[in-house]
């Protein structure tokens, strides 16, 4: 496994499920079998703020990071062109940034458990964001979630407008008008 490899081998793609999936699991233990109890309520509030606030950073990231600036740009515009390759984040790169650029400014600017629960929230976020993105690309559409997530990205892909940055929501597309005027409010039935 390369740390800083743009394409992942199946194992090194599983590894960044795990550790990212093992990252989500060890900091809600942590928050449930150890954090204050009186802050339980606080607590969970802020690890869905992370989880909401996973979607914006996703949104901002997607649409002005990866289709914007030097050499991001360029990095995603491979996975444009290679859709199927198993191209992504290196997990080192991941990992550092919620670190870096969550946690420790949560820890600084407030206590421990907060910045656990935010960073819980987001790292919750940021794993589903990776598995659905990998659904998109590489499953048969099961349920009609899945049907329409495919549909939408299919759309950012080969769409003749910019649009579609969420991979997990179309929320903030909708709020900053960068859902095309012709994608349909709901996908058809059939397979996609």
């Amino acid at each position: 496994m390369r740390p800083f490899a743009l394409e992942h081998s199946p194992a090194g793609f599983r590894a960044d499920i795990l550790l990212h999936g093992a990252a989500t699991v060890a900091l809600a233990a942590v928050l449930l079998l150890g954090g204050p109890r009186p802050r339980a309520l606080e607590l969970a509030a802020l690890a869905l703020a992370g989880l909401g606030g996973w979607t914006l950073v996703e949104y901002v990231v997607h649409r002005f990071v990866l289709h914007g600036v030097p050499p991001f740009r360029g990095w995603h515009m491979q996975h444009h062109q290679r859709p199927h390759a198993l191209l992504g984040t290196p997990t080192v790169v991941s990992i550092a940034a919620i670190g870096l650029l969550l946690f420790l400014p949560a820890l600084l600017l407030g206590d421990l458990w907060r910045a656990c629960a935010l960073t819980l929230g987001l790292t919750a976020g940021y794993l589903a964001y990776t598995l659905t993105h990998h659904a998109t690309h590489h499953r048969a559409a099961r349920s009609p979630w899945l049907a329409h997530r495919k549909h939408w990205h299919a759309t950012h892909h080969h769409g003749k407008q910019p649009g579609c940055y969420g991979v997990t929501s179309g929320f903030w597309d909708v709020v900053f008008g960068t859902t095309p005027k012709t994608f349909p409010s709901r996908p058809a039935r059939g397979p996609v």
